[in-house]
């Protein structure tokens, strides 16, 4: 028994255990699914409007579309409908969608109430598994704030794709050059391998602008970056494997009938339980090295310690008052014989 206990401790003693225990302990599953619901109408308000925006540019620029297309599909399994994958949405009449009619204006609406809920919701998870309130700041600033990392999110999108575009205008040029066809193996996983490269590299931006702009921590920088590449692997690898993942509700004869919508949900709470354990180990290990991760706060709360403390002293030192020394409560007795 000595020995299964020293093996439990060390087990226990783990950090990813230890982070998991504390993602638990901090309700993040539940955080989880309420990230991952309101993910769906955010998603949906946030492609109509970008594409609204974006189709001048995408419209004329098949590559460039391509490969914007190639990449959401990539992020979101089950969403588009591309490369013979059934998905809710035909990308092509995407394209045609216009913002400035009375259906863009209200998404765009819609996207101001999802998209920047969203965030809003993602921002209290994040600060909820370092054990803070919510961020002190004026609600229209938050909001901005808000509203800018939206803006920012899609264009990283766009940036990514058009990156991936050049890096595949560049590789046919070098594999044309060593006479490789473009068609060849090597052509072909070399390909993979950039558009793998960009997808890391974005879902890391992304996970550091979560967890460091958007819910204002002070996250050291080699935290931050260690949590988001964790973060962003864990990511990769549920992209790769999204279409395992989601298949089972496809063969489920009772979900067949909505099974994109269910396989949308399931997705979305794997992408929001990632990005919280990412967060809950960034919290851990600030945790055990005895990092704030917000000095107001902790300003506050030793405030509030020290004036508690302050109280509790001057409650005993009036309770000994009244009860005074031996000597006066002697004569006290006495008086009152």
């Amino acid at each position: 028994m000595t020995a299964v206990r020293k093996l439990i401790d060390w087990v226990m003693a783990l950090r990813p255990v230890r982070v998991v225990v504390h993602f638990a302990e901090h309700r993040g599953f539940l955080l989880a699914a309420g990230l991952s619901f309101q993910s769906i109408f955010a998603v949906f308000a946030g492609i109509w409007v970008g594409f609204a925006s974006a189709g001048l540019i995408l419209r004329d620029k098949p590559q460039l579309s391509d490969a914007f297309f190639a990449t959401l599909s990539r992020s979101v399994p089950g969403l588009l409908t591309w490369n013979g994958r059934e998905g809710v949405i035909d990308p092509h009449q995407l394209l045609q969608v216009e913002i400035l009619g009375w259906t863009g204006a209200v998404a765009a609406i819609g996207l101001l109430f999802t998209a920047v809920g969203w965030l809003s919701s993602a921002r209290d998870a994040i600060r909820a598994l370092f054990g803070l309130p919510g961020e002190r700041l004026n609600f229209f600033l938050l909001k901005l704030k808000d509203f800018g990392l939206t803006v920012g999110f899609g264009v990283a999108l766009i940036v990514s794709a058009a990156l991936s575009v050049l890096g595949s205008q560049v590789l046919d040029v070098v594999l044309d050059w060593i006479s490789i066809g473009t068609t060849s193996p090597i052509s072909a996983v070399t390909g993979r391998i950039i558009s793998l490269t960009l997808m890391f590299l974005l879902d890391s931006v992304v996970l550091a602008m979560l967890y460091r702009v958007l819910s204002g921590l002070k996250i050291p920088i080699r935290r931050l970056v260690v949590g988001s590449v964790l973060g962003a692997v864990a990511l990769g690898v549920l992209k790769q494997l999204g279409g395992l993942l989601l298949g089972g509700a496809g063969r489920n004869p009772l979900l067949a009938s909505f099974a994109i919508i269910i396989g949308l949900l399931i997705w979305f709470n794997f992408i929001c339980v990632v990005i919280l354990l990412g967060a809950s180990w960034i919290a851990v290990g600030m945790s055990d090295a005895g990092l704030v991760a917000d000095p107001k706060i902790a300003a506050e709360r030793r405030e509030r310690e020290r004036r508690e403390q302050e109280r509790r002293e001057a409650e005993r030192a009036a309770l000994a008052a009244q009860r005074g020394n031996w000597f006066t409560r002697l004569f006290r007795r006495t008086g009152r014989q």
